[in-house]
């Protein structure tokens, strides 16, 4: 029983990481947008991040540690009736709509935007939910995705030593954020909202990642891709 539950339990774990590597990619966006847009002059989290522009930083963070996550889930699972793809695609599309239409969003402000309102953050949610399943599946949804894909594999595979050491870098990066973050909370707690709370659970859980991916050697032992 456990054994045969093994692989799903992989796959959900997978598509776990993958969600909180989304998220991380997400609140960078929201915090960019912000600065660069809004609040030129914010210094996020002084003292510890000096300014808002430190947060392109963790763009390549979410990028490299997104190969760790789906390759986690990399093993054979039945699937119900469609390609999860197929369910991520519509609950994306549906979750993006409904906001756009009753919480009168624009589609940029949907993925970019700073916004408290529980309600939209509920469909916001449940938008990065179905794009983490579309990219959890991305090799499925066409062949020019998987051909690109599996160029990307190549090109990885090739450079597999550097992207190793480069997990490294990125795990420290991300826990020096997550700290940083933490810190600030701790010296003002008047700025302890559940998004920072979520902000700092999404980096400790990408360090956690990076220091996995290290410690099992993921990029080392990266094969290349097949021509099938």
């Amino acid at each position: 029983m456990v054994k045969s539950t093994m692989p799903y339990a992989k796959k959900i774990f997978s598509i776990a990481v993958l969600f909180n590597v989304v998220l991380t990619f997400e609140y960078a966006v929201q915090i960019l947008v912000q600065f660069y847009s809004v609040y030129p002059s914010w210094r996020p989290f002084p003292p510890f991040i000096v300014d808002g522009s430190v947060f392109w930083a963790i763009i390549p963070v979410a990028i490299i540690t997104s190969f760790p996550a789906v390759s986690i889930g990399q093993t054979k699972c039945g699937r119900l009736w469609f390609h999860h793809y197929v369910y991520g695609l519509v609950v994306a599309v549906i979750s993006t709509v409904a906001l756009i239409f009753f919480a009168s969003i624009s589609l940029i402000d949907v993925f970019t935007k700073y916004i408290t309102d529980l309600n939209v953050n509920v469909g916001r949610f449940f938008v990065l939910g179905g794009i983490t399943l579309v990219l959890d599946d991305l090799p499925d949804v066409s062949g020019n995705a998987k051909r690109i894909l599996n160029y990307l594999k190549s090109k990885a595979y090739r450079n597999r030593k550097t992207l190793h050491a480069l997990q490294l870098v990125v795990g420290i990066v991300s826990l020096y954020f997550c700290l940083a973050v933490t810190a600030h909370l701790l010296i003002y707690p008047q700025a302890f909202t559940l998004a920072n709370s979520i902000l700092v659970g999404t980096l400790l859980v990408t360090s956690l990642t990076a220091v996995a991916t290290v410690q099992r050697k993921t990029w080392l032992n990266l094969r290349p891709p097949t021509t099938s």
